[in-house]
């Protein structure tokens, strides 16, 4: 019976505690008592352009200027190779797009082509993605954009499990042949504590599971006779 009170107890102020105010620090400025925030500058909504690499089976357009014979879409091969009449076979894999025109540039050069002109974009990409598992919604691979940081690649796999543990949230990412991991807490990162990390192509994002959460859930499923008046306490403690 003791136990069942203790549990109780903590629940109740679980339920009643308050979520610590947002406060101003050295990278963020809370407004007070403003209808609402001001508007942002063109460069806030621009974000830098990130290195885009081209990795096995991407699907890339070349394009030849004023030779249409060339100009194709191509996929790239497992091997992060592509074939090209004329050309041959070139490595395209690790690349940027610009680097790979010049490659093709230099191919088609003095043999082929007066000055050729070559433009490469990478239409569609399998390699440029981050992986996102643990307590999500929806876990799986997700594909990266230039402003793609933690809190948007959790929204895109659905938002967090009801035994997420928002403070044991890893990012895993491999630099210069380091792998590396860091760890993250949610809740602080929605008061503003400290910024929203970046997340990069083959990150993987792992959210970590709350042992609390889940055992509570059982002691809720497992006392059918505390079950009701534990919900109808914690609706009072929420309103």
């Amino acid at each position: 019976m003791l136990r069942i009170t203790v549990l109780i107890s903590a629940v109740l102020l679980a339920a009643c505690a308050g979520r610590e105010p947002i406060q101003s620090t050295a990278d963020l400025t809370v407004v007070e008592g403003v209808s609402e925030l001001p508007m942002p500058v063109r460069s806030d909504l621009v974000a830098p352009d990130r290195l885009a690499l081209i990795g096995p089976l991407d699907t890339i357009n070349v394009d030849v200027f004023g030779v249409r014979e060339l100009s194709r879409e191509v996929q790239v091969d497992s091997s992060g190779r592509i074939s090209m009449p004329l050309v041959g076979t070139l490595e395209a894999g690790g690349k940027t797009s610009s680097e790979l025109a010049k490659d093709i540039e230099g191919e088609l050069a003095g043999r082929y082509v007066r000055n050729p002109q070559v433009t490469v974009n990478i239409r569609s990409s399998v390699s440029q993605f981050v992986a996102i598992d643990g307590q999500v919604v929806e876990p799986g691979l997700y594909p990266v954009t230039n402003q793609l940081t933690l809190m948007r690649a959790i929204a895109s796999a659905k938002g967090l499990t009801e035994f997420a543990r928002q403070d044991d949230v890893v990012i895993l990412r491999t630099v210069d042949g380091q792998r590396m991991a860091g760890l993250y807490n949610i809740g602080a990162i929605r008061r503003g504590v400290y910024a929203d990390p970046e997340i990069y192509a083959n990150d993987v994002v792992v959210v970590g599971d709350s042992p609390q959460r889940r055992r509570f859930r059982d002691f809720v499923a497992l006392s059918p006779l505390l079950a009701s008046p534990l919900v109808a306490i914690l609706n009072s403690g929420s309103n």
